[in-house]
């Protein structure tokens, strides 16, 4: 068992920016370098969380002798590229949600990580939150019954950086970027045994005309082999800061989980309240700030898991399989959208 994980960070952007927040207060390990192609950003980064090293050298950063895990914050569009590279140079991986941009870079992903041997997790965050992973305890513990139904969204008026507006970098639009969180959740609520077997999806392009490509609302529908149902609202035109919800329902009950509307804590405010929320439009007026956003989301939890796992040598609950599954599911909810029917889903 190693006493301190060794960690190399890739990436010095939001989601990382996240990673460092519930890394905080990790026991057991040391952030001892960043790398990112953008030397003013990792060195400030750098500074910022007091990470002893910062670096432009990605491929030497993967390469070094003396880092333990190499976690992948970084846009959709180098993670196969760099998942690859991990495995070839036998470092445990974990990468940021969706695994991939399709089902074939996932599944270069995942040969990869199996023919290396190392260790490789899947930084899904809905199944990491807090209130989600108490939500499947009601469910373990029979209190809802046989649960029939499960209906997620998440939604905003839009993402953070560039690249996630042009489809052939992201690999989608709202569905692919929000989506796979909803199905991993209806995953991590059925039953990973009970797999999704068809899809039925709809997509558009209602507001953002000038900004994308792709997609920027979606409502997707997936069939379970035991004839569960659920369904995925995401949207990149709802106002008002992130809305990130599930209800489950079951044959003698129903779980509802509300992570940024109902915090427990309201604010108003005249002059202006600072940052509030992911996403969030403005900071005057009655406010709802989460208590602290990298535990409500789940990020504490899942880096807390990973590092945990890495120091025992045990696979995470979380790997690129259930990170190609999900590619899986949306590659046939985007055949879907284009044929306007339900699809199978392809698992090969």
């Amino acid at each position: 068992m190693a006493s301190v994980v060794r960690i190399g960070l890739i990436g010095s952007g939001f989601v990382s920016t996240f990673y460092m927040q519930g890394l905080k207060d990790v026991a057991g390990h040391e952030v001892k370098i960043v790398a990112s192609p953008h030397a003013e950003r990792s060195e400030a980064f750098a500074k910022r969380w007091n990470i002893p090293e910062w670096t432009t050298d990605i491929d030497g950063t993967i390469r070094r002798t003396d880092l333990d895990l190499i976690i992948l914050g970084v846009p959709n569009f180098v993670h196969a590229e760099l998942a690859v590279k991990c495995a070839q140079a036998g470092k445990n991986v974990v990468c940021t949600k969706p695994l991939a941009r399709n089902k074939q870079e996932a599944k270069r992903m995942l040969e990869a990580v199996k023919a290396a041997g190392v260790l490789h997790g899947y930084a899904e965050t809905e199944v990491f939150s807090p209130a989600v992973m108490k939500a499947r305890e009601f469910i373990e513990r029979g209190s809802i019954g046989k649960v029939l139904m499960v209906r997620s969204r998440e939604a905003h008026a839009g993402p953070h950086a560039d690249w996630f507006w042009q489809k052939e970098l992201a690999g989608g639009g709202a569905l692919l970027d929000m989506g796979c969180h909803m199905v991993e959740a209806a995953r991590y609520f059925v039953g990973k045994d009970n797999p999704i077997v068809e899809v039925l999806a709809w997509g558009d392009r209602l507001y953002h005309h000038d900004r994308t490509d792709a997609e920027d609302n979606a409502v997707l529908l997936m069939r379970f082999e035991g004839g569960q149902l659920a369904i995925a609202e995401t949207s990149w035109t709802a106002r008002g800061g992130l809305d990130l919800r599930n209800e489950v329902y079951g044959t003698d009950g129903a779980i509802f989980t509300d992570v940024t509307r109902e915090t427990g804590i309201r604010v108003f405010a005249l002059k202006g309240a600072g940052y509030i929320v992911e996403k969030g439009e403005t900071d005057i007026g009655w406010l709802i700030p989460p208590i602290e956003e990298a535990w409500v989301y789940g990020y504490r939890e899942e880096m807390k898991h990973f590092v945990e796992c890495v120091a025992q040598n045990t696979m995470p609950r979380e790997t690129f399989e259930d990170g190609y599954i999900v590619n899986c599911v949306l590659d046939a909810a985007y055949r879907s959208m284009a044929t306007k029917q339900w699809e199978r889903v392809d698992y090969n």
